[in-house]
């Protein structure tokens, strides 16, 4: 079972049905405790940084996400979950994050591009071996998947980077590090490129090690 974590700022049933669409059991969970009973968890998420890093704080998620994915549990954060896996924010001041990524997030300069950045485009892959190979099994160079942010990560380690994608400036798209993930388009809006994203998720939550 897939652990989906409800910290009232996520896209969540839209998620839900998706990773069951790939044969997935997903359960969206307000519950810190079941996560040790579940074989991988997705963080999802729309609005600020600040507000959801405050909303795990409140609810009780953070030492048990922490917990489980020092763990090797399979994580997956998606939008601003994704960005919620950097050690800070720039959004609306500054906020720590999990810090399970080093890097930070900023916001899209002033480049003649509008800002959020919504809409579909292209995924361009880095070469990257294990793991991390098999969250990007079967996505082929220059997909196209679907966004909507204004604010997008920086990280500190170009091996962090699985795919990026350009809007004015190259930024990661598809980031990764041992068991933990991270898209900033939304899969569960992206069609087929990404069900076969959740696809491939799935398959390493039920087999890990592989």
């Amino acid at each position: 079972m897939i652990a989906i974590i409800d910290y009232d700022i996520g896209n969540l049933r839209s998620v839900q049905k998706a990773l069951e669409r790939v044969g997935a059991t997903a359960s969206i969970t307000r519950d810190p405790t079941m996560l040790h009973a579940t074989q991988g968890i997705v963080l999802p998420g729309v609005g600020a940084f600040g507000d959801g890093m405050a909303n795990l704080r409140a609810q009780g998620w953070i030492e048990p996400l922490l917990n489980q994915v020092r763990g090797g549990k399979p994580l997956l954060g998606i939008c601003l979950g994704m960005q919620l896996l950097f050690a800070e924010s720039e959004e609306m001041g500054h906020h720590a994050g999990l810090g399970l990524l080093r890097g930070r997030v900023v916001r899209f300069p002033e480049s003649g591009f509008k800002v959020p950045h919504i809409g579909w485009n292209q995924l361009h892959l880095k070469r990257v071996q294990g793991t991390a190979a098999r969250l990007l099994d079967g996505i082929p160079e220059g997909a196209y998947a679907y966004f909507v942010h204004s604010y997008y990560a920086v990280a500190e380690d170009p091996d962090d980077i699985l795919a990026t994608t350009e809007y004015g400036v190259e930024f990661a798209s598809v980031v990764g590090r041992g068991s933990v993930f991270g898209v900033q388009f939304h899969p569960e809006k992206s069609q087929e490129i990404g069900l076969r994203l959740l696809q491939n998720f799935v398959s390493i939550t039920t087999s890990p090690g592989q």
